[in-house]
């Protein structure tokens, strides 16, 4: 009775299991890696939330994939836009990633070189003022090396942009949070700027610092808010940035 049990089971398992095989080896079974591969499986998807596999299929990771921004395939890391989430975290949250994709927030450091370990990525720069003006800084090359490491920054040349190049700076520094010092000045950068980034001694640029609306801070020279200084100066607290992160290969789709 148990032989003919199990041989049922058998009989029962063999088709599901021929399914799941014809599923994982057909070209329909899509896992993105990025925002260009879904982009590239589907070259009309809007902008929104989608989810990605950098890590491998067993590392599902939801990410703001932007499709309109100069021809779209954006994987957004970083995003602040209203001030809902502190940037003020510890080396472990940087790691893991923090925030609300739909809003406000940092991809994580570990995802963000999964990503760019695989593709030669671009990256993109966009902000906006309080007054509706908008800019962006664009370069030519994006990765970051593996945590043992400590997340070093390895910039490309700047491209373009009416931002300015307020990045450049910061090339080749090792990430830095409240409890991780590891940047270039005597003291912590991130500490005394209230957030976490690759700081030299200390920054040009500050997209993880503290998010106020322009005009708020009662010594707006100590330039701890979103900051980009070859666009609006130190003094300037911006109202929105997202930092954002494309292959350079652009393939050809057709449908």
């Amino acid at each position: 009775m148990l032989l003919s049990e199990n041989m049922m089971q058998v009989t029962l398992l063999s088709p599901l299991l021929l399914l799941v095989a014809s599923v994982h080896g057909s070209p329909e079974f899509h896992l993105p890696i990025d925002c260009d591969d879904i982009y590239q499986h589907n070259n009309t998807t809007p902008s929104g939330v989608f989810t990605i596999y950098p890590g491998g299929p067993n590392s599902p990771l939801q990410v703001y994939c932007d499709m309109e921004t100069d021809g779209g395939r954006w994987t957004v890391f970083l995003k602040r836009v209203d001030g809902t989430e502190s940037f003020y975290r510890p080396w472990k949250s940087y790691r893991s990633g923090f925030g609300n994709v739909a809003g406000e927030y940092w991809l994580g450091l570990e995802n963000i070189f999964l990503l760019t370990i695989r593709k030669k990525n671009e990256l993109r720069v966009d902000m906006e003022d309080w007054e509706g003006g908008k800019a962006f800084a664009q370069y030519s090359s994006f990765s970051i090396s593996p945590e043992y490491l400590n997340y070093q920054l390895l910039l490309g040349s700047f491209t373009g942009g009416d931002a300015g190049d307020s990045l450049s700076y910061h090339n080749s520094m090792k990430f830095t949070t409240f409890d991780k010092d590891l940047d270039m000045s005597g003291n912590n950068c991130a500490r005394h700027y209230l957030g976490g980034f690759w700081y030299n001694n200390c920054h040009l640029a500050n997209p993880t610092g503290i998010y106020a609306p322009h005009g708020s801070d009662s010594k707006p020279e100590n330039s701890r808010h979103v900051a980009w200084k070859t666009w609006k100066g130190f003094s300037y607290s911006l109202k929105t940035v997202e930092m954002k992160i494309r292959s350079v290969k652009k393939c050809s789709y057709t449908q």
